[in-house]
């Protein structure tokens, strides 16, 4: 029975290795079912079996698993498997959104960690922490309204809080010589600082973090820190140079074969083309998308291909082409029911049937051959003349309304700055450890031993459930002691004379500190209701699109650029009339 409890655990420890977390999940089950007498393990398993649910994205069996993992820890008096596991749940509450408790618990695994001199659990709890309040920055910013250029202090200060534990990360693992958790770091200083506002810095830690991603050969980090050093630039109004950073992007994407990164590549240079007034080149781009959005089935990034291409398609003056692509977007948007891009779709097809004089009768221009005036493999696109930008209003962006005042370009740049983060792409993810769909920091982050507990830092991602508060409000109502009555009940454990002096014994002398318990109570108590929520509704997002947000803030940077160009349509035809113009540029 021993043997075959270790054998299953084994077996399941090797199959999360390799990826296959739910065959993994699987046999780790089967281990705790066939049950054990061995303490130790039983925790090793607990905790593996939590995060391989964490990895399945099953939270609520993650927060169960690891709150037995922490149960039998400071029953036994592990303090080491006591910090571990309050990690684990850190991570899992974070995920959850639930960031007051996540602190809580991450700040048990410090604790603990600093009194046992485990220099190396002190560096993870820090970065878990800089994690939580990071993540809590990011989720703040989507309630609160804002003014351009403006962070409120509440979400200020909590990413100061996270620049700051990450600043102690990385003095720490300085000091251990982990180069690898040092460009972990450098890409979440970055990151942090990016939000901040302050890009020039951001700037600075994320080329910090490609060397060390150079360094380690490590194509996925380098490729992050090429995107995020594209993105940081667009701030700094340098579109030249972050186009040179995209398309650093858009070739490691290649070689790693991920399409739906490298069709964001894309996106992104189509529009950072867009701002350098380079229209064709955005097209190019765009088409470039367009195909892989269609070859992944991915209908949100084709709509919104679509729609920058009708875009680029009326500053060339080719409204023909630009109608085309604005009735593909008012098609994909009815179908997937973004209802916002269903209405500006709406607006531009009105607006380009106008320029061209079809009535409610006509058919539309160029339908029979869609794909006139470009290549069909995405080719530099043929010019077309056609009338003048001047008689259309700018194409507006689904998530945006029309704007009576031209804002500065500073203005712009800041605007959504905390909003555009909502949604970041993974390339401004830099995790821990090493996650399933992606092998970053592979090279110095090893899959933990099933002796050696190890917490996986979380992946970002809105809050999942609210499942949770039942688990904790059972660890709240029962203190320790009722839980050490009870410790029979951990599922998988066999108790014999062997353990249960051991249970006994060491569960008496390690005291649990209630005080661990009233602060999670205290959190419950005090809970906000922001942190309850799912974000707020957003259009819909595809596997093919970086973050929507960001590049609405792209077409907004044109505003000043642009309104010139917009004018009343019908005094725009009247003019039109007397003096055919070329396409607008300034």
């Amino acid at each position: 029975m021993e043997a075959s409890c270790l054998e299953l655990a084994l077996e399941g420890e090797r199959l999360c290795k390799a990826g296959d977390f739910k065959a993994g999940a699987a046999f780790f089950e089967a281990a705790v079912q066939v049950g054990t007498e061995d303490l130790k393990t039983l925790s090793a398993i607990y905790s593996q079996l939590g995060n391989a649910y964490f990895y399945l994205k099953e939270y609520s069996k993650a927060l169960e698993y690891h709150k037995h993992d922490l149960t039998l820890a400071r029953t036994i008096g592990d303090r080491i498997g006591e910090a571990k596991a309050s990690g684990n749940l850190g991570n899992t509450l974070k995920i959850l959104g639930q960031f007051d408790e996540a602190v809580v618990c991450c700040q048990r695994h410090l604790d603990i960690s600093q009194e046992q001199g485990d220099k190396i659990g002190e560096a993870r709890a820090l970065y878990n922490i800089g994690n939580v309040y990071h993540a809590k920055g990011k989720h703040l910013s989507w309630n609160v309204a804002q003014d351009p250029g403006y962070l409120p202090q509440e979400v200020k200060e909590t990413l100061q809080k996270a620049s700051e534990y990450y600043e102690r990360n990385l003095s720490l693992v300085k000091e251990l010589g982990d180069r690898a958790a040092q460009g972990r770091a450098y890409g979440n200083l970055g990151n942090t600082q990016y939000l901040l506002g302050n890009f020039s810095e951001a700037i600075a830690f994320h080329k910090e973090r490609l060397a060390i991603a150079k360094e380690f050969g490590d194509k996925a980090a380098e490729r992050r820190a090429y995107s995020n050093l594209g993105n940081a630039h667009i701030f700094l109004g340098r579109f030249d140079i972050s186009a040179e950073y995209y398309k650093k992007t858009l070739q490691l994407s290649r070689q790693l074969k991920d399409q739906a990164v490298e069709a964001q590549a894309c996106y992104s240079l189509g529009n950072t083309y867009t701002l350098l007034q380079d229209y064709e080149k955005a097209i190019e781009y765009h088409l470039k998308h367009l195909v892989i959005a269609q070859e992944l089935g991915d209908r949100v990034g084709e709509g919104r291909a679509c729609w920058s291409l009708g875009n680029a398609y009326v500053s060339l003056g080719s409204h023909e082409q630009a109608l085309h692509f604005a009735r593909k977007h008012l098609e994909i948007s009815q179908e997937i029911g973004d209802r916002t891009g269903e209405l500006t779709a709406q607006v531009n097809v009105a607006q380009l049937r106008a320029a061209l004089g079809l009535g409610p009768g006509d058919e539309d221009v160029g339908m029979a051959c869609p794909y006139s005036g470009y290549e069909a493999q995405g080719a530099r696109p043929k010019r077309v003349q056609g009338n003048s930008m001047d008689s259309l209003d700018l194409l507006k962006f689904p998530s945006e309304k029309k704007i009576n005042r031209t804002p500065s370009d500073e203005e712009c740049f800041f605007d959504l700055l905390s909003k555009f983060q909502s949604n970041r792409m993974d390339d401004q993810r830099c995790p821990l450890e090493e996650c399933p769909s992606e092998a970053a920091e592979a090279a110095a982050t090893p899959v933990p031993a099933l002796e050696e507990r190890i917490p996986h830092s979380s992946l970002m991602a809105s809050p999942q459930t609210e499942e949770f508060f039942d688990l904790i409000a059972s660890s709240q109502s029962r203190r320790l002691d009722d839980q050490r009555a009870n410790v029979g009940n951990l599922p998988g454990l066999r108790i014999t004379h062997n353990n249960l002096g051991h249970l006994c014994m060491e569960g008496d002398a390690q005291e649990p500190g209630d005080e661990f318990f009233n602060m999670l109570m205290k959190c419950q108590s005090s809970r906000i209701d922001d942190q309850r929520c799912a974000p707020p509704d957003s259009i819909p997002r595809g596997p093919t699109m970086p973050d929507e947000d960001f590049f609405s803030l792209i077409q907004r940077v044109q505003a000043k650029r642009m309104d010139e160009q917009r004018v009343d349509l019908a005094s725009a035809q009247e003019e039109a009339e007397e003096e055919q113009q070329r396409p607008g540029s300034s």
